[in-house]
This record gives structure tokens, C-alpha cells and sequence, in this order.
């Protein structure tokens, strides 16, 4: 073999080398990232002093459940113009902001005849203590035990919207309710990630984990299901897996064009909602 060639294949392998030494630096790289500050990814909060005022255009009230001799959940309650309520939404919001971002969705329940309570998670808002899964299941039970203390469980609906999906299909599957409804659910978390990152072990990666699959198994009230086909946030085919979970009386709706925030902007959207919260 002459020099030529020997050179030739050294410089081939030393190149190969190079590169997947660059590729494996690179994937564990974006790998600890991920890892470590996921939660970044995952929660915008915006945190409110104590004494700030809360502005609606619509009746409310503020609330505070204590959880232990630290931490509170702060929890908004919108009234409808009724004074006889038919139930009350529990409403669990998405990852971004707090209550007053939020609030503009409240009249949708409201003009049904229906309480709407949004209760901040840990760090949103004027909610405070440690943001963890554990810690948002327990303070969601908080929630949903002083709702049941003035509703009946057959007046309660649990709704979400985004990552809220987490927490109300927790409720849903724990605590007795009349139904659930989801606004662009997730699958898991772990099954999230890996729509954006499917090179990784996105299931050991995750810190949380909210198996929404797994909890609607154990949903025995209706659950109904609103996704759009343009969510670059949740995308449609991470939602669309919960329909293998779905039981026959359950409903999964589809709005065309529909992105992650403007669901509420769809007639079909209205159209059904009105229909879940009328029905006798």
C-alpha cells in the first residue's frame, strides 16, 4: 500500500473522529440543558405582591387556602349575573403569566350561568410556595375540597387549557365531578419533550412528568377535547394520541386553523363549549 493511500485513510478517520466527537459534545451538551433548565422552558410565572389589587370587569372575589403556615393558594372566583349559580369551572390555567391573564376567558362560563375559580400555581401570581408536580396536584385537592364544600360534585366541571391538562385530568381522575374538559391537552410531558427533542430519553429526563394518558383512564365523566391543527406549541399529533384513551361517551374537537391561543376566536369552539356547560 502506498503512502498516498495510508495517508488518505488516516485523514478519513481522523476526520470521522472529529466529527462524531463534535456530534456526542453537541447532544450532551443540549442534553444538560434540557435537563437542568427545563423548567425555564416549561413555566413563565409572574409573581404579585401581596397587596396588589386585582381589576376585573366582571364580579370576583379573592381567596386564599392556606397549605401550610408558609405557602397559600390565591384563587380568583368570577360570578355570572345569576345569583343561583348552576356549578362552578375550576379552571386551570396554561404556563405563562398568572389570574389576570386568564381572567378574559372567565366570561365564557360566567354568561353559562356558572362560577369561574382560576387558582394560581406555586410562584404565579400571589400563590406561593415550591413549584413541583407533587406540590400542584396538592393544592389543586385544596381547590377542589372548597369547591365541593359549596357544590355538589355533579355541579363541578374541571377545565384546562395547555399545561393545566396536567392537573385537571389529576383532579378528574381522583375527585368526583360532572365533567372534564381540556383546551390543546398534552399526552405527558415526557411525550411533549419528545416532539421537540426525540433524540433524547425525554421520559428520564423530565422532572415532571403528568401522564394525562394514564389519569383519563380513570376519568369515568364525560370528557371533551379541544385541539387545533396549527399548535406549534402542544402540536395536534401530541393531542390527537389522547383519542386512544378516550371512552365511547367522550368527545375529541377538532378546529381547523386553530393555533394554541385563539381557540376562543372559533364559532365552533363556542358552539360546543355552550353545549357541554347546558346540558342537563
Amino acid at each position: 500500500m502506498d503512502q498516498s493511500r495510508i495517508k488518505y485513510k488516516f485523514s478519513a478517520k481522523r476526520k470521522i473522529f472529529r466529527w462524531a466527537t463534535i456530534s456526542t459534545l453537541i447532544y450532551c451538551s443540549m442534553g444538560l440543558v434540557l435537563y437542568y433548565a427545563q423548567e425555564k422552558f416549561m413555566f413563565h410565572p409572574v409573581t404579585l405582591q401581596k397587596n396588589f389589587e386585582f381589576h376585573f370587569n366582571i364580579p370576583f372575589k379573592e381567596v386564599n387556602i392556606p397549605m401550610n403556615a408558609r405557602d397559600t393558594v390565591n384563587i380568583i372566583q368570577f360570578f355570572p349575573a345569576n345569583p343561583y349559580p348552576k356549578g362552578v369551572v375550576i379552571y386551570f390555567h396554561g404556563n405563562k403569566e398568572n389570574v389576570t391573564d386568564y381572567a378574559k376567558y372567565a366570561y365564557n362560563f360566567t354568561l353559562n350561568g356558572y362560577e369561574v375559580w382560576i387558582p394560581d400555581y406555586p410562584g404565579f401570581g400571589k400563590t406561593t410556595g415550591k413549584l413541583t408536580e407533587k406540590n400542584m396536584y396538592l393544592q389543586a385537592k385544596e381547590v377542589y375540597r372548597l369547591a365541593h364544600s359549596k357544590f355538589s360534585s355533579d355541579s363541578i366541571i374541571v377545565y384546562e387549557k395547555s399545561l393545566g391538562t396536567g392537573v385537571a385530568a389529576y383532579i378528574a381522575a381522583k375527585m368526583d365531578c360532572r365533567s372534564l374538559i381540556l383546551e390543546t391537552p398534552y399526552y405527558s410531558i415526557p411525550d411533549l419533550f419528545s416532539c421537540y427533542a426525540p433524540i433524547y430519553p425525554t421520559n428520564r429526563m423530565s422532572h415532571f412528568k403528568f401522564p394525562v394518558g394514564d389519569y383519563l383512564r380513570d376519568v369515568k365523566v364525560p370528557i371533551s377535547i379541544f385541539c387545533g391543527t396549527s399548535d406549534r406549541v402542544i402540536p395536534y399529533c401530541c393531542s390527537v394520541k389522547l383519542k386512544s384513551v378516550l371512552k365511547p361517551m367522550d368527545e375529541f374537537v377538532t378546529i381547523k386553523k386553530g393555533t394554541h391561543n385563539d381557540l376562543n376566536d372559533f364559532p365552533l369552539f363556542h358552539s360546543k363549549l355552550d353545549s357541554i356547560l347546558n346540558k342537563k
